[in-house]
């Protein structure tokens, strides 16, 4: 393969001229051939065994070259691009055939690369704090948690239901006296003051008592999305079967030692106050990450070509189906049940996309200022973590993930610490 000629033809795109030799070319033809003439019959030749000028003979001579062409390109144009000194954008190549005959092969292909990226004043990034005082009333608040996780069901026949309680009854929903779709149900679980119906709903089956029929009148929100139902007003007819209440249990050293490892109530408040500061230290942690990446991504200064984040989207989209896959639930399924498109989700995701891609070149550009290149014993170290991780062959995770994909996420993330440790708290107004 030779690289004939590179240049800019627009923001971002560059033209790569490759050649391949007849011996290259004739040669990729051949391994075309040897595993594709398994599938042709010629009349008079066993399937797979019609020899490759008949074959030719009788679909063209370049029956062959398109296949082969397939096989060249991908490594030529990733080698051409390396030549060059640009970096691809992943699937934004457009190939065109200058020439392919036995003499050789000529391509000239058009690529989307990564822009010239500029930063400067990451150094003293300023981040407002968050405080990691654990006060009594936090402590007491995730034990009335783990006490509510831990309680028990118990039905109320003495009074008549109260916001907390959770209320079993039958709805009739009624539009000027008619039943309307997806208004009726039986023996329904209600928390009243969960906010879970419409505002009015919950309010209105507060102080009724268990065996009482009644209706009510509300009226759905302007907003509500089923369209018919938008700003009406309706009756709804309740029958209320059985009111329940949650029964906590008492927080003594009982208590403590069924749901915990210590045995007194002090221990265990001492283990829940050292648990709320770890969380504390990971969300401040997380929140001062977060307000350094906006800042990041405002001191960028680069023409981000738009398949870089739609690569992005892509990426983010695949995710979410993997995600929803293992709910037992596929894409188109959940488009449709949703109403939602792919494109719809697609415009969900590109602002979020662009704000990650910027950030990664903002790393990066760090990363290389910065002197923190990767070495190939760091590459080789963060490939046997993943494999540990995964639980997979480490053959497996290079296969998938290239080395500079992984050389780019180790200096982002050096390069994200560094701005975090060089960071400064903002100070209080």
């Amino acid at each position: 393969m030779t690289l004939k000629s590179s240049k800019e033809v627009e923001k971002n795109r560059y033209e790569l001229v490759i050649e391949f030799d007849a011996e290259t070319f004739m040669a990729a033809v051949d391994k075309v051939f040897k595993r594709e003439s398994k599938k042709i019959t010629l009349p008079g030749f066993r399937k797979g065994k019609a020899p490759k000028r008949l074959i030719e003979k009788e679909y063209g001579e370049g029956v062959f070259y398109e296949d082969a062409i397939k096989d060249l390109y991908p490594q030529a144009v990733a080698d051409a691009a390396k030549e060059a000194g640009i970096k691809l954008v992943r699937d934004a190549i457009d190939l065109d055939v200058e020439k392919a005959d036995k003499t050789g092969l000529i391509l000239n292909v058009k690529v989307t690369v990564e822009p010239e990226v500029n930063i400067q004043n990451y150094k003293g990034i300023e981040y407002t704090p968050v405080s990691l005082e654990v006060t009594d009333e936090d402590i007491n608040k995730e034990i009335d948690s783990v006490r509510n996780r831990n309680s028990r069901l118990v039905t109320v026949e003495d009074r008549p239901a109260e916001n907390g309680d959770i209320t079993v009854i039958d709805f009739k929903g009624l539009l000027d006296g008619v039943p309307f779709d997806g208004g009726t149900s039986e023996n329904y679980s209600l928390t009243l003051g969960s906010g879970a119906f419409i505002p009015g709903f919950e309010d209105q089956v507060v102080g009724h008592s268990t065996g009482e029929e009644f209706t009510i009148d509300v009226t759905f929100p302007e907003d509500y999305q089923a369209e018919e139902l938008k700003g009406k007003a309706v009756q709804f007819e309740i029958k209320l079967h059985e009111i329940k209440k949650r029964e906590l249990p008492e927080f003594d050293d009982e208590f403590v030692k069924d749901v915990s490892e210590v045995d007194t109530v002090d221990e265990y408040k001492a283990q829940v106050k050292a648990d709320l500061e770890e969380k504390r230290k990971e969300e401040a942690d997380g929140k001062k990450e977060n307000d350094i990446a906006e800042k990041l991504i405002e001191l960028l200064e680069a023409d981000v070509p738009e398949a870089m984040v739609r690569n992005q989207c892509d990426a983010m989209i695949d995710e979410f189906a993997m995600n929803i896959r293992a709910q037992g639930i596929d894409l188109d399924t959940y488009f449709k049940y949703t109403g939602l498109t792919e494109d719809k989700l697609r415009e969900t995701y590109h602002d979020r996309a662009e704000g990650q891609v910027k950030l990664r070149l903002a790393l990066r550009k760090i990363a290389k200022l910065e002197n923190m290149k990767a070495s190939e014993e760091d590459i080789e170290n963060k490939y046997n973590e993943m494999a540990e991780k995964y639980n997979v062959e480490v053959d497996r995770i290079k296969n998938v993930i290239s080395p500079d994909d992984i050389a780019g996420d180790i200096e982002s993330e050096r390069a994200m610490n560094f701005v975090k440790e060089n960071a400064v708290e903002k100070a209080a107004e």
